[in-house]
């Protein structure tokens, strides 16, 4: 069955460029919470027993709320629409919800106290919080998605989000694809605190990447990579300059260095900016110089793109 809406299928989805979970969102998030609470979705992990011992009759509302505010102080218990929390606590809250639901089912009826027993099937009440909650980023063109594994990812600019979800490195050199993989997953977290992570990681492989030549200095290995980047002389030279100006603005503003001299980057959109642009550089170098002659002393300098599946 078609789950989309009419304007969907009109005009298509909306594009997920959101960053901030807006009221409607959050009243959205409620909704999925309490319906689920109120079937007993949680009551795997906060039981609601019967009163003869016979098993879970459904969520313990109190407990589940004791157990939130001790791992997410910053939402209030009960949830309440009129208060919206951070985006970041309410992205823990989705979370902290998939950790602990599963979906009951009854497998006997107690009489006496006129209420079913309940047995939990963990991974497809996962798999209904996941649609449901999915649906309301969706539909509020936010940019995040939680995952099978339950962990809220962030979309990337569109322009960036398929190289990102589908790139492996593969450079022959460990520390050079620790860098840049611990650079991709951080690049994609919701906390724009890490995303500013992701940029001074992103940046040391940079650095790293100018030493991958045999025999040789930082200068003369970048420039080898250069010119087997491109043989026409004048795109040649503006790869160079390219490098030349990442390597400068890496420099001076505050992303590897953070002496006083150093420029603060001031918005979230710089350092997506600043991210794509020397990634973008990074992948072209790697690409080419694997696709041209780039095996030296054993190693391969390259990324590859996987499926999405």
């Amino acid at each position: 069955m078609d789950d989309t809406y009419f304007s969907d299928r009109e005009r298509g989805p909306q594009p997920r460029m959101n960053e901030k979970i807006t009221s409607p969102a959050w009243g959205g998030i409620i909704a999925i919470v309490e319906s689920m609470m109120s079937k007993g979705y949680f009551g795997i992990e906060f039981p609601w027993e019967c009163p003869d011992g016979e098993g879970t009759i459904g969520s313990n509302e109190r407990v589940m709320g004791l157990a939130l505010q001790g791992d997410i102080p910053d939402i209030e218990w009960p949830l309440e629409e009129r208060l919206l929390p951070s985006t970041l606590a309410i992205l823990d809250l989705v979370e902290f919800c998939h950790r602990h639901v599963a979906k009951p089912t009854s497998y006997g009826f107690h009489s006496y106290y006129k209420h079913n027993h309940l047995s939990f099937d963990r991974e497809e009440g996962q798999g209904e919080f996941r649609s449901r909650v999915n649906q309301v980023f969706a539909r509020n063109g936010l940019a995040y998605e939680l995952q099978e594994h339950g962990q809220v990812v962030r979309f990337a600019p569109p322009i960036l989000q398929e190289s990102l979800r589908s790139t492996t490195f593969s450079t022959g050199d460990p520390d050079l694809d620790a860098m840049l993989e611990t650079a991709r997953v951080k690049f994609l977290a919701p906390d724009p605190k890490i995303r500013q992570e992701s940029l001074e990681k992103l940046w040391d492989a940079w650095e790293r990447l100018k030493t991958l030549e045999p025999g040789k200095d930082k200068k003369a290995s970048m420039q080898a990579m250069l010119d087997r980047a491109s043989p026409e002389p004048n795109f040649r030279a503006t790869l160079d300059q390219e490098a030349r100006e990442l390597t400068r603005i890496g420099n001076s503003f505050q992303i590897r260095h953070t002496e006083r001299s150093q420029i603060p980057l001031a918005l979230d959109e710089h350092v997506d900016y600043l991210f794509h642009r020397l990634f973008a550089l990074i992948l072209l170098l790697l690409r080419l110089n694997g696709s041209h002659g780039g095996v030296q002393s054993g190693r391969f300098i390259g990324a590859r793109q996987t499926p999405r599946t």
